[in-house]
Order: C-alpha cells, then structure tokens, then sequence
C-alpha cells in the first residue's frame, strides 16, 4: 500500500496568494455588518419598531449565525472547503442586499436572519481554511494582514454607515457590500487552492440539526420576550424554558449515538475546548452587546448622530486592533499565548464592570478609557480561543472544533444581546414611568412639538432623541444612560468566569505544522502500519506479504513442519 505524500509547505507568496481572497471575504461579511451597527436606531425608528424590534434585528442575525456555525464546520469536514465558503458569501450578501428593501421591522427582522446563516459560514470556514494553510506557530506572522482588514471594516463600517445614512439613506447600508462580495467570489475561485481530502461516505446529522435549531430558538425568544411580553413566572415562561432544557438534552443523547454528529460530544473529552468554549460564551456576550449598545447609548444618551456615534465607538475598536494585531505578533515570535490571555480577560473583567458605571454625562475621556480597556481585553482573547483549540485538535476534527468554539461564542452574544435589551426594555418602561410627570411638564413647556414627542414615547416606537425638545431630550437621554449602564451588568460575572476558565488552559506549546501536514502525517503513519499488521485468523497467525519478502524460509518453518520439529530438537 503506498503511503500518501505529505503536501510541500507553501511559501510566504503562496499563502498570500492563498490569502487574498479570503481576506476579502472576511472584509465583506465584516463591512455588511458594521456599515448598519451605527444606524440601527435611524432604521428601526423610521420602520416604526420599539425597543424589542431593535433587539430583535440583532439577536436574529445572531440567532441563525449560532446555529449554522457548527453546520458549516461539519460540512467542512464532508465537502469541498472552497465551494461552501463560496455558497455562505452568496448567500450573506444576498440577503443583505434583501435587507435594503424591507417596508417593516419584521421584514428587516427576517432578512437579517438568512444573513446569519451565510454569516455563520463565513465565519467558521474562515477560520478551518486558515487552519489548512497556515501552522498555529506562525499565525501571528499574518496578523497584521487580519487585523488591517478588521481595522478596514471595524473603524471604516461605522463611519461609512454613518456618512450613508445621514446623506443618502440608510436602505444604501445593505447594498454597499455587494461590489466587494463578486469580487471575493472571483478572487476565491483564482487564488484559494486548497488539497482534496480523500472522499468518504457522509452521513448528515438531520436529527440534530433540527434539534439544535429548535432548542436554540426556543431558549433565545424565552430569554429575549421574558418579563415585558410574558411574566417570568407565568405557563408560558415555564413551557418555554423546559421546552429548551429538553430539546438541548435531546440533542446532547442524539449527538452521543448517531455516525457522524454535528457537535461530537467527544471534543469534551479535550479539558482546551471545554475551557475555551466556556471563555468564549464570555468574550462573545462582550463582543457584540458592547458593541450593539455602546453605539445605542451614544446616539440615545449623548444625542450623537450615526456618522458621531461611529467615531464615538473608536476607542474601543482601537483597543480590540492593536492588541489583537500586537499580541497576535508576540505569539509567533515566542510561542507562548497564555499570560497574553490571562492579562486580556483580566482587562475585559475591569472594562466591563467600569461601563455599569456611566452616565448621560460621563466626561468622554473617561468613558474612553473604559471602552479600550473593554476592547483591549476581546482582541487579546477571541481569536486566540480559536487557535489553542486548533493547535490541540484533531485533523480530521478542525471543522467541527473550530466552529465548535465560534458557536458557543455566537450562543453567548446572542443569549448576552437578547439578555441585555430585555434588561434594557424593563429598566425603560420603569424609568419613564418614574419620569412621566417631568416628561408632561417637559412637554407642555414645548409647546405642540413636545406633545408630539411625548405621544411617541408613549406609543413605545424608538425616538430619534437628537431631534427632542431640549426639556424631553435630556429626561431621554438619563433614562436611556442608566437602563444601558444596567444591563452591562450581565457582562460582569460572566467576565470572571472567562478569566477563570483562562487561568486554568493547559499551556500547550504551539505546533509548527499547518492541518493540512497533520492530516497527510496521520494517513502516512496509518499507511504503515497497515501495511505491516499480520493478517489473522481466529488463534492462527498468518504470514502478512512483507513477512514473505523477507524471510523466504518462513513457510517450512510453519508449526508441525519437518524444519519446526527440527529446530524444536535442537533447542
């Protein structure tokens, strides 16, 4: 049996080359989404939606992106790399651009939602495919190139959506990124070439797909409509709830026993992915609730148009970049990750409780510090959540472990958005309900402008509060400070269990070998020895044909031969 080659290590241009159009991808699923971060409150304010409908544009996106990520990463393991990646890139923009033409908050909902699952793909296949090409030692080398294309799309998406909603439209939001996505598509087929893994039969989890969707559903609607649509404590609360506890154990027992599970329960067995899976739940509810409501309070409690809130979000963009480009160099040059981990959930922990803290009127400075300190600590420790996962796994498990990791990350930013906007909502209605006498009076001395006001608050459809009377504006804008300061308190616990989990990562030395390598050292080293087990039958042992080869003489030395008794004799 011949053993199969191991694929020459590609050089410095080819994984460049290699590169290339992945990048651009990335940029497109990044741009798609950031472009529309800043004017969310425009958008659902003008489709007439309230607070739950903002919560909801998000945590649908989420929604889909959770549950697909770990879909895609076992298709990765089934099917060609290349093509699904393509697929996911199609099918993200498409919606987008879908998006762009929605007459309703529920329309917009929706559309949102098919974008996650391309958004899913996009972001596990990246992730696997980097794997095949570049070793984890040497991931660092290429993190200036990542961190430029998120530093691109991070600090350019807000500005661009901000500069487009306030001069164009924001609908222009949704279809800025198909240029750039046919020409990912076109660049993917030229330059991304990745080696054919051997074909196997496949067997589709559908059961646990099905599962999986059902029960992640049910637990984010429950989590996201509990306390202002149904009581916590009331049938349906309770209904909902059980029903995601059961359908997440029946999951669990079905991914235990089919053929090929879409999360195999073994990856558990590995104490790096158990942690890291607990980090990221953590560094995912940081990543994107801070994200989402920063740039919320910044219009709704600062009165900051969409193009100021963009540029009121940088510090903590810089914050993730540079410590995200600057870490990711001092891995590959000393090949060691921990205490660069540790250092960033320590910082994500301070970060986050600092911003329960603000007000309408924190002076900026400070609130600046404490949103690079925030992003600091999701750059030092997200992407490298990805990496000691990879770096321990196993080749023929890179797809599932590493969309393993970016779905619980997903799971925890939705469940963290869904969480916080439910806290915010509550936090609202209690506010203003605090505030009505001031808010009448407010209204009255503003004559038949502040009566408009005051009717649309009332009604429950998110204000744009720039455009406030003086005396209305800043009781809004107090109101929408301390109820996004309050759920920013979700973070805090969950930070320190990040930092736990961190703490305690087995400090596994980086290996040097892309996927790919592993992958052709396993069925070489599988080759050889198959080729050298003896075949056997029941208590006889057989000659195998290199024991032939070799010892000619094998054959009359057979037990009962006139060579065996012989040779018996004369021992």
């Amino acid at each position: 049996m011949t053993s199969p080659a191991t694929p020459p290590q590609m050089s410095h241009r080819q994984v460049l080359e290699a590169l290339s159009g992945l990048l651009l991808g990335m940029f497109v699923s990044m741009i798609a989404g950031t472009v529309v971060s800043t004017s969310l409150p425009v958008i659902v304010h003008e489709l007439g939606g309230d607070q739950t409908a903002f919560t909801w544009v998000i945590t649908s996106t989420l929604l889909t992106t959770a549950i697909s990520t770990p879909i895609w990463g076992k298709l990765a393991d089934l099917f060609n790399r290349k093509l699904l990646i393509q697929i996911a890139l199609v099918i993200f923009v498409a919606s987008s651009a879908v998006a762009g033409f929605s007459d309703s908050a529920t329309g917009l909902i929706a559309a949102r939602a098919v974008q996650g699952i391309g958004a899913g793909g996009l972001a596990a296949l990246s992730q696997i495919i980097m794997a095949d090409i570049i070793s984890p030692r040497e991931r660092g080398r290429y993190a200036g190139l990542f961190g430029a294309v998120m530093a691109l799309a991070t600090v350019g998406g807000p500005l661009l959506g901000g500069l487009i909603t306030d001069s164009m439209g924001w609908r222009w939001n949704f279809f800025v990124a198909v240029p750039f996505a046919i020409a990912a598509l076109i660049m993917l087929q030229i330059t991304l070439h990745l080696p054919r893994h051997p074909k196997r039969r496949v067997h589709i989890d559908y059961l646990g797909i099905v599962l999986l969707s059902v029960s992640v559903s049910l637990l984010l609607i429950w989590v996201t409509l509990g306390g202002s649509q149904f009581e916590w404590d009331s049938l349906t609360s309770i209904l909902m709830g059980v029903g995601a506890g059961v359908g997440i154990i029946a999951f669990v027992l079905v991914e235990l026993f089919v053929k090929e599970p879409l999360v195999p329960m073994s990856l558990f067995g590995n104490r790096t992915f158990t942690l890291s899976v607990i980090a990221s739940i953590a560094t995912g509810l940081a990543m994107f609730g801070m994200s989402v409501y920063l740039s919320q309070y910044m219009q709704m409690a600062r009165g900051a148009s969409p193009t100021e809130a963009g540029l009121m979000t940088l510090p903590m963009i810089g914050g993730l970049l540079i410590s995200s480009i600057v870490i990711g160099q001092l891995i590959s040059r000393f090949g060691k990750f921990k205490i660069y981990m540790v250092t960033g959930s320590i910082m994500l922990l301070v970060g986050s409780f600092l911003l329960t803290t603000i007000h309408y009127d924190t002076e900026f400075w400070l609130l600046s510090i404490f949103m690079f300190l925030a992003g600091a600590g999701v750059g030092m420790t997200m992407q490298n959540l990805v990496l000691v996962v990879q770096n321990t796994a196993k080749p023929a498990e890179m797809g599932v472990a590493s969309s393993g990791v970016a779905f619980f990350r997903s799971v925890g930013g939705t469940v963290g958005v869904s969480l916080m906007g439910a806290m915010l909502a509550t936090r609202l209605v209690d506010l203003f309900g605090t505030n009505a006498e001031a808010l009448k009076k407010a209204a009255a001395a503003a004559g038949k402008e502040g009566m408009e006001a005051l009717k649309q608050l009332t009604s429950g459809t998110m204000p744009e509060v720039r455009l406030l009377p003086d005396g209305i504006r800043q009781i809004v804008e107090d109101s929408y400070a301390q109820a996004i300061a309050f759920s920013f308190w979700i973070a805090v616990p969950l930070a320190l269990v990040a930092l736990i989990a961190v703490i305690a990562l087995p400090n596994t030395p980086l290996g040097r070998q892309t996927n790919t390598e592993r992958l052709a050292e396993d069925e070489a080293a599988l080759a050889a020895v198959t080729a050298n087990v003896p075949v056997s039958t029941g208590s006889v042992r057989l000659p195998s044909e290199a024991d032939m080869a070799t010892e000619p003489s094998v054959a009359s030395s057979a037990p009962g031969s006139a060579a065996d008794s012989s040779t018996r004799s004369t021992s």
